[in-house]
């Protein structure tokens, strides 16, 4: 468990008692912690960039699909297969940069925020502020296509990138490609020729990636690159199927989707919006990765499994609360964001999608669409932290059962997220001693 960073302390004093009033408006308060990637253990990440095309700017689908590889393992033994729906030429195929994903995680994570309550007695004013805040041949030498002929496999295409030997391949029967892919060096599970089948019969060409160590070792690099790959289809799609050949039990896998127009939505999965916008025990930021983790889970179950959840629907252009910068232009260009100097410009809309997976629950791959829906959301919890100075007046008693009263709901709230036990959160929540006004203090005053 990672420990929960960023934790502030100072106590800010503008907006304070508009935030007490409406809790779920603008964000006057502090950015606490994030619920990012890096809270699971294996957690795939894609970025899709894609823009639907126009017969007005003669522009066909467009789409940058970017896998991170969250490979654990020898890198001699990495073998990539992913369905593409057109033979890419090696122009097409890119290594990204790994930080770039970790930008675009970092913005879009569900985030924990902190606001202070006003001393009750006094009137504050509404004020507005802004805040800046052993060597391998390489694959020239192998020249493999010819061997794939008598079982159906061609190659159509076979190129190197970065530390990346990529193959594009058609076949004609799954059993034969997979048979191919052993001949040649490639360490796939057995049985991968029964998910393999349906893309043979969609007319879908293999991307194949093996790993050349002798670049490998002379790039430096700790770990294996994204890689990039852009094409124009009408197919919206990101194929999970095989994935799941090597998955123990379900995975999770965050996807971000970019796009000028809109939030992206899954056309054949239910998609629903994680709980959000809820105020919890102050002690939450101490268990938040814990919190954050039980809560998705407890989600999960109750959707049947079923489902893809939206995490996070946000403009590039800004946020609120942020939880690091927007990414700059040149960051959304390496996200593979093409039409930065087209008519629409800046206008990048991010959807994050966090899918759990498995056989039984996604018997599909993914199918996407393009919308002109421009509503924000958020994954965003709430701490308020009560007053704790001193208070001389009335409205002080009335302040402190109303606190109470939250604390409780608070209690109430994070038990029902996640399942935990309601007793056990009450005896780690510090309670607001309520006081009772003094009798004389209504004679003299």
């Amino acid at each position: 468990m990672r420990v929960v960073r960023g934790i502030f302390s100072l106590v800010l004093s503008i907006c304070l008692l508009l935030v007490y009033q409406q809790p779920a408006g603008a964000f006057c308060g502090f950015y606490v912690a994030k619920a990012d990637s890096k809270l699971y253990n294996q957690a795939s990440q894609v970025v899709i960039a894609r823009n639907g095309g126009s017969e007005a700017l003669l522009q066909a689908d467009r789409t940058v699909l970017t896998m991170a590889n969250d490979y654990q393992g020898d890198v001699k033994d990495f073998a990539l297969v992913v369905p593409v729906p057109v033979i890419l030429q090696e122009e097409q195929v890119h290594v990204g940069n790994p930080e770039v994903i970790a930008r675009l995680d970092a913005f879009s994570a569900p985030r924990l925020v902190e606001y202070f309550d006003p001393d009750p007695c006094q009137v504050y004013k509404r004020e507005n502020e802004i805040f800046s805040n052993a060597p391998q041949e390489s694959l020239e030498n192998r020249r493999v296509g010819k061997k794939g002929d008598s079982l159906g496999v061609t190659v159509e295409n076979q190129f190197s990138v970065g530390e990346y030997d990529i193959l594009i391949l058609s076949a004609k029967e799954s059993d034969g490609l997979e048979r191919w892919l052993r001949n040649n060096g490639y360490k796939i599970p057995r049985g991968a020729s029964q998910l393999l089948r349906p893309y043979i019969r969609q007319k879908m060409k293999f991307f194949v990636a093996k790993v050349n160590l002798s670049e490998y070792d002379r790039t430096g690099f700790n770990s294996l690159r994204p890689l990039m790959m852009a094409y124009e289809s009408p197919k919206f799609m990101l194929p999970i199927r095989l994935g799941m050949i090597n998955g123990q039990g379900s995975q999770d896998l965050i996807v971000y989707l970019l796009s000028p127009k809109g939030q992206t939505e899954l056309t054949n999965y239910r998609t629903v919006k994680i709980p959000s916008n809820v105020e919890l025990p102050e002690y939450l930021p101490t268990v938040f990765n814990d919190f954050y983790k039980s809560m998705f889970s407890r989600s999960y179950e109750k959707e049947g499994k079923k489902v893809a959840f939206v995490e996070y629907v946000w403009n590039m252009a800004g946020c609120d609360p942020c939880a690091a910068n927007p990414l700059n232009r040149e960051e959304l260009r390496q996200a593979g964001v093409f039409w930065l100097n087209s008519p629409q410009g800046n206008n990048v809309f991010i959807t994050r999608l966090h899918v759990r997976y498995d056989r039984q629950h996604f018997p599909e791959d993914l199918k996407f669409q393009e919308t002109g829906n421009q509503q924000f959301f958020q994954g965003r919890y709430i701490i308020r932290h009560p007053y704790q100075g001193e208070s001389s007046c009335n409205a002080a008693a009335e302040y402190q059962k109303q606190v109470r009263q939250r604390q409780e709901t608070e209690v109430q709230t994070l038990a029902n997220l996640t399942g935990w036990n309601v007793n056990d959160i009450r005896q780690r929540v510090k309670f607001v001693e309520v006081k009772p006004v003094p009798w004389w203090r209504s004679l003299w005053n």
